[in-house]
């Protein structure tokens, strides 16, 4: 049996039951968390000096486009329609299976720097197994939590079914890695296919994701309720300008929502949906969405979402955006028994901060701190199941400066394919 023991943190578990200590112990046997408490005696234990730091449950990002990595800020002044044009009507077509396996290893790496020990991947770049299939072996690489959400594409017309029936054969729902189906909307090919495609998850077992939103004149939720395809496996992706009784179906079916505060307020989606979520019933979660616009880090993420709420009607607590990225956010993937909270029973996928860093010193409350403050450059350490995959700041075993060379030559292969500059004069047109 393995021991580890972290020690002297100031433990803020996101457990009601086991509470938070501003010194506390972590024991972790096997990788399984099995107490938390003010002083554990573990003398056979490898002990964390958790002094100075903040021992927080690892965050989940439910929903990424991690195929778009070497393309990070190319679209920080880009609308939606920009987005769209060039991600997917422009550069996918040329991304070949080594281009996928480097945007997606390279991604889930630092989002696991950043502290992110939990992510959904949603894979949309509909080229084909040989690229779902260096999609997955890229997250069996890096050692942390994901689940490869496998979607059909950009309103891909052709069936998905053999893809998701061969994927599903290969991961199970036991390990690190495991699976949930990208579900295509009924604005994209039809309210039939919509329902072809959720009864096929029902078969086989798996949780799904769909984006979805309204400019007020669609109800794509009641359509879905009126045609029985609601599910309590399912997180609604956005959500702008749904309307209050969409959220109360949503609600009311126990669906989850997927609010990208960064990418919805910078491309002209709308207010998110944060505070009308929560009022509807609703526990909202935070995701990050795509990094050619955006930044990669939910400390980001939850400040975007704080700022824009307490702006609309000065709602939300600083504890509140921290659950959406941890305990919320892992009970919308399903993962709500395995991780999300530091709780004896959990595997141990755990992060600790530094409060000792000068751009957050003195820690005086540690969540306020935390959500209004926060950066990927606290991240001292990370746990994934008990496995120490980040130390002292440094992710470990890593070969980040090999994998820097493959992306920036993947990158410029495919701008050159093209036909795109990367200087930032490009200025797509939608």
């Amino acid at each position: 049996m393995t021991k580890t023991l972290l020690s002297g943190g100031t433990v803020v578990s996101m457990d009601p039951a086991v509470g938070d200590y501003e010194r506390g112990d972590v024991l972790i046997e096997d990788g399984v968390i099995t107490k938390v408490a003010g002083h554990i005696d573990a003398p056979d234990a490898e002990v964390i000096d958790a002094r100075e730091r903040i021992v927080l449950p690892g965050f989940v990002d439910n929903h990424r486009h991690n195929w778009q990595t070497a393309f990070r800020g190319i679209g920080a002044d880009w609308t939606f329609g920009q987005w769209a044009t060039a991600m997917h009507d422009t550069v996918k077509a040329h991304y070949t299976a080594e281009d996928v396996y480097a945007a997606t290893l390279l991604g889930r790496l630092e989002a696991l720097h950043s502290g992110v020990t939990t992510m959904l991947d949603w894979y949309h770049v509909a080229q084909g197994p040989e690229h779902e299939d260096a999609a997955i072996a890229a997250l069996r690489e890096a050692p942390a939590r994901s689940i490869f959400c496998l979607g059909a594409g950009w309103a891909t017309p052709r069936p998905v079914d053999d893809d998701i029936r061969r994927v599903r054969c290969a991961l199970d729902d036991d390990g690190l890695l495991t699976m949930a189906f990208g579900l295509r909307g009924a604005d994209d090919t039809g309210m039939d296919t919509l329902a072809r495609e959720v009864q096929l998850a029902d078969e086989l077992g798996l949780r799904t994701s769909l984006h979805t939103g309204s400019d007020g004149t669609q109800r794509p939720i009641a359509d879905m309720h009126k045609s029985g395809l609601l599910r309590d496996t399912t997180t609604f992706v956005h959500g702008n300008g749904l309307s209050d009784e969409e959220l109360r179906m949503l609600a009311d079916a126990g669906s989850s929502l997927s609010v990208s505060p960064d990418v919805e307020l910078k491309m002209g989606f709308g207010a998110p949906m944060t505070g009308r979520a929560l009022a509807a019933g609703l526990r909202p979660t935070l995701s990050i969405d795509v990094v050619p616009s955006v930044g990669g880090d939910m400390f980001a993420a939850m400040r975007a979402a704080f700022a824009a709420q307490r702006g609309l009607d000065g709602g939300l607590r600083a504890r509140d955006l921290l659950a959406f990225a941890t305990i919320d956010a892992a009970t919308s993937c399903g993962l709500h028994d395995r991780t999300g909270s530091i709780t004896p029973g959990k595997e141990a996928d755990i992060i600790l901060l530094r409060t000792d860093d000068v751009t957050i010193f003195p820690v005086t409350e540690p969540v306020g701190s935390l959500v209004s403050a926060g950066h990927p450059g606290l991240v001292d350490t990370v746990l994934v199941a008990g496995r120490v995959v980040k130390r002292n700041g440094a992710l470990v075993g890593a070969d980040l400066p090999a994998l820097r060379t493959r992306l920036l030559a993947s990158r410029d292969r495919i701008a050159a394919a093209a036909g795109v500059p990367l200087d930032g004069t490009w200025a797509p047109q939608p």
